[in-house]
């Protein structure tokens, strides 16, 4: 079953009176895709970039070379990955390209979503 190859790498909830949003960061988007509306479940999507943070790549250096060329960030989820001891986060950004494109200038590594952790 390809569905028990799809892992949630993030997950975050904004519960107000009413509904909820729920924020999924998978390791295989299209069967998650698939399982929501197979299940009949609202969803849409939004592309996030993946940066590992490493010695000399911070968060707060992440975020100051972002904020020097006044890229606005949508959100930022902490990602719960088992194969890499160093710490990667997603971030959801108003151009993907360009802050894709000025975070490797500064040498941070960008991973895609073939390179996320998959199930055997």
């Amino acid at each position: 079953d390809e569905s028990s190859h799809c892992q949630i790498c993030a997950i975050s909830v904004h519960e107000a009176s009413d509904h909820a949003v729920v924020r999924l960061i998978t390791n295989h988007a299209s069967v998650a895709r698939r399982i929501l509306k197979d299940q009949n479940l609202a969803f849409a999507e939004h592309e996030v970039l993946v940066v590992e943070l490493s010695e000399g790549h911070s968060l707060s250096k992440l975020c100051l070379y972002l904020l020097g060329v006044e890229m606005n960030i949508a959100f930022v989820y902490a990602l719960m990955l088992e194969h890499n001891e160093s710490p990667f986060i997603a971030i959801a950004l108003d151009d993907q390209t360009l802050a894709g494109q000025i975070l490797r200038q500064k040498g941070f590594r960008l991973i895609a979503e073939g390179d996320l952790p998959r199930t055997s």
